[in-house]
């Protein structure tokens, strides 16, 4: 019995790295007879896998596109192609599938021998990428926190808070240093819920033990300490969409700095053009009031110079005096005068 399913490995494995196969040159490869090969193809047909046969002189089996994705046999070298792959899909290489090749990737770490692991690692060792900005994600520390929300295992880690300048970017306020300074704070235990990619971001969901409550981390933020925590049951989300939690968490629970901005243009218009939801104060049809955050005046005051309508400053002089100096500094620009 052992010895035909490691057969039926073995055929599956041939089918699916070539299209046609010649029914002799198959039973060939395995060491059987045609009978006997025939037997094995209908024992892979009653698994779910169609194998297509062709009679005559230049009969011959192939494995066709099915309903459903059978399991792939992969020999080192494709594992090793697969493994460095997903590591750079995952590094947000291809926007929109970083996800699930986090996914995969934890699935085909898991049954990889060790031998080609170490490979895997040469390889992404000794490649740089060239990405669009912003902290890059060890892919080990991904697929790690990725295993521990799918073991259902709690994570143990240090978290590094601090300020990167950037608008709308961070884990909230309360775990960051109060002038936006980095700050290391005591390590956490967390009980993993999901993975989320966001921007030039990665961030975990999580329910923090020792705070008790709903949390979101930067995964570039977190060294983790091994090994995992406990098991635990998983908790439920108090929203229904994971994407919008993070995006009201990272959102004004991390701003260091706050202004109120007049904006001559309607609030539908000023909601598509945020990167969060947000509720601007109507004032009429073609005027609102909003309140927005960043980490820095300045970044404020670009950012607010790319949303292409009117605008007036509130509530803080700093921002106005930002917002002034890059005017005037595009005002210089504009005449030819850098200086």
């Amino acid at each position: 019995m052992l010895e035909t399913s490691v057969r039926l490995l073995r055929l599956l494995s041939l089918l699916q790295i070539r299209r046609d196969w010649g029914g002799g040159e198959l039973a060939e490869r395995l060491g059987v007879s045609t009978r006997t090969l025939r037997t094995d193809v209908e024992r892979l047909r009653s698994l779910g896998y169609p194998v297509e046969a062709r009679s005559g002189v230049a009969g011959g089996y192939r494995l066709r596109a099915g309903g459903e994705l059978p399991p792939l046999l992969l020999d080192d070298e494709e594992a090793v192609a697969v493994a460095v792959g997903l590591r750079t899909a995952a590094a947000g290489g291809v926007a929109g599938i970083e996800e699930t090749s986090v996914r995969a990737l934890v699935k085909l770490e898991q049954v990889l021998p060790g031998r080609l692991r170490q490979r895997v690692r040469a390889v992404a060792g000794a490649t740089v990428a060239v990405g669009g900005g912003g902290p890059r994600v060890d892919a080990e520390v991904l697929t790690a926190v990725a295993g521990a929300i799918r073991d259902r295992e709690r994570l143990r880690f240090d978290y590094s808070g601090g300020s990167d300048g950037g608008v709308w970017e961070g884990e909230p306020r309360g775990d960051e240093g109060a002038a936006g300074e980095a700050e290391v704070v005591p390590p956490r235990m967390v009980e993993p819920h999901r993975l989320v990619a966001w921007g030039r971001r990665w961030y975990l969901v999580a329910w923090d033990n020792g705070r008790e409550g709903w949390r979101t981390f930067r995964v570039d933020r977190m060294n983790l300490r091994t090994p995992n925590g406990a098991r635990f049951t998983p908790r439920e989300l108090p929203e229904e969409d994971v994407t919008e939690f993070v995006r009201r968490s990272v959102g004004k629970a991390s701003w260091h700095y706050r202004a109120r901005i007049r904006v001559e243009a309607s609030s539908l218009y000023v909601q598509n053009r945020m990167p969060i939801p947000i509720e601007p104060e109507v004032v009429d049809d073609n005027t609102c009031i909003v309140e927005l955050g960043s980490d820095d005046a300045h970044q404020l005051a670009l950012w607010l110079a790319l949303m292409d309508a009117d605008f007036e400053v509130l509530d803080a002089p700093e921002l106005a005096a930002a917002v002034k100096a890059v005017g005037d500094r595009f005002h210089r620009a504009a005449a030819g005068k850098p200086n």
